[in-house]
């Protein structure tokens, strides 16, 4: 249920205003924790969710006419997110797996992203200084993005555990004062 619960705070995230927030938003770290936490039959559901967030974004707050086309990219990254947290932090979730899939998931999508905003040759030249161009436009996106992906990962992997070794601590506490 936390999987949909931190899904719901993903939307959030991004309907929100970002000034201030650094352009925060949940969704790297939801995603990975859906697919770390959740089966594949599940897994339609986020993508259905963030797909109505993108064109409610784009439509309604942005005003820009939709073009699914320029959102297949987003789209199979939020599946390729899901399926690193399935791969990497399901079957056994440690901090070296959160801390690299922390780092991966944000870096794919800033590797992948301009590379397509890029190679649809509306913003910047179809050259090596124009791809260059491209990636040091979203270096300050990437930052925050990677920033907000290792707190979101940080909170829902590992308060539950620290939860666990404190009631273990407790448990432990009360055993050796009996």
């Amino acid at each position: 249920m936390f999987a949909y619960l931190l899904l719901l705070v993903a939307v959030i995230s991004r309907l929100l205003p970002h000034a201030g927030w650094l352009n925060f938003t949940a969704v790297g770290g939801a995603l990975l924790y859906f697919g770390a936490r959740r089966s594949w039959r599940e897994m339609l559901a986020p993508l259905a969710v963030l797909m109505a967030t993108d064109y409610c974004l784009t439509a309604y707050v942005y005003h820009y006419t939709f073009r699914w086309q320029g959102y297949v990219t987003t789209w199979v990254w939020y599946l390729a997110a899901m399926l690193l947290g399935q791969i990497l932090l399901s079957a056994r979730t440690t901090f070296a797996r959160v801390s690299a899939g922390a780092l991966l998931g944000p870096t794919s999508f800033f590797v992948v992203s301009n590379y397509a905003v890029w190679a649809s040759g509306g913003m910047y030249p179809l050259s090596f200084s124009g791809l260059v161009a491209c990636y040091a436009a979203a270096v300050p996106f990437y930052r925050n993005d990677l920033a907000s992906t290792s707190i979101v990962c940080a909170v829902a992997f590992g308060v539950p555990v620290l939860v666990r070794r404190m009631n273990l601590a407790e448990r432990q506490t009360a055993l050796a004062g009996k």
